[in-house]
């Protein structure tokens, strides 16, 4: 983990309420796909918590939904913003175990972490599928970015107003896969659960308080003991994960 202040050098809207956000700073802290920044907004006690979307040799791409007075704030920063931000929190997805196949499922703002897991899968010769699902079309980001990777991409719909109407798990059920990939809502994660074939890592949601492991305000009960989804998650295996009717 390492603090640092990072400037704003886009802030850009991609739907009415989700917004696309680079930061230039130090990202040598930044080793996995799926791990998440955490951002202190002033006037507010907690920071924000952001998953990693893309890194480069000195930026961070986060893609964040406003569903709040904080990620409102972010939405109207300014260009050259500095902000005080946490960054290497979490402990991301492991790629040695995706096979030749693997299959990459997002859920709304559960999209963004896997864009650098495909970029990462797809440079190691992997043959990549990803299946995108969203309530409507007017929710839709990142397709055409999937697809410049050179991913296989699926999009579904709840009300069917562009590509598969239904859930992420009705296409997931027609294509070939070694292993999968995925993060979203919990809902989605269960239903994925039920009805994978094989092995998987699964990257969590969850209101979180340090960010860092300290205050334990989002642990959660697995089949190994009580995890921290912030330190030791948010990824997870499929066969550690306890989950509660």
């Amino acid at each position: 983990m390492k603090q640092g202040f990072y400037k704003i050098t886009e802030n850009t809207a991609l739907t009415d309420t989700v917004f696309k956000m680079v930061l230039e700073g130090d990202v040598s802290d930044i080793k996995n796909s799926g791990e998440f920044i955490n951002i202190k907004l002033d006037g507010k006690y907690l920071r924000r918590p952001i998953s990693v979307c893309d890194v480069s040799d000195n930026t961070v791409t986060i893609i964040y939904k406003v569903v709040g007075v904080g990620t409102e704030q972010m939405s109207k920063m300014p260009l050259g913003t500095m902000l005080d931000v946490l960054v290497g929190l979490g402990n991301g997805y492991d790629t040695s175990k995706s096979g030749d196949k693997p299959l990459l499922l997002g859920g709304g703002v559960g999209v963004p972490p896997l864009y650098n897991l495909a970029k990462r899968l797809i440079s190691q010769g992997k043959k990549v599928s990803v299946i995108l699902g969203f309530n409507e079309k007017d929710e839709i980001f990142y397709e055409k970015e999937f697809k410049d990777l050179g991913a296989e991409v699926f999009v579904t719909t709840v009300d069917g107003s562009y590509g598969t109407k239904g859930f992420v798990t009705d296409v997931m059920q027609n294509i070939d896969y070694t292993y999968f990939y995925t993060c979203g809502p919990e809902p989605m994660l269960k239903a994925i659960y039920k009805a994978s074939t094989t092995s998987g890592q699964m990257s969590f949601e969850e209101r979180m308080g340090c960010g860092f492991g300290a205050c334990m305000g989002c642990s959660c009960k697995t089949l190994t003991g009580y995890k921290r989804i912030c330190k030791d998650g948010p990824v997870m295996e499929k066969e550690e994960i306890l989950w509660e009717d």
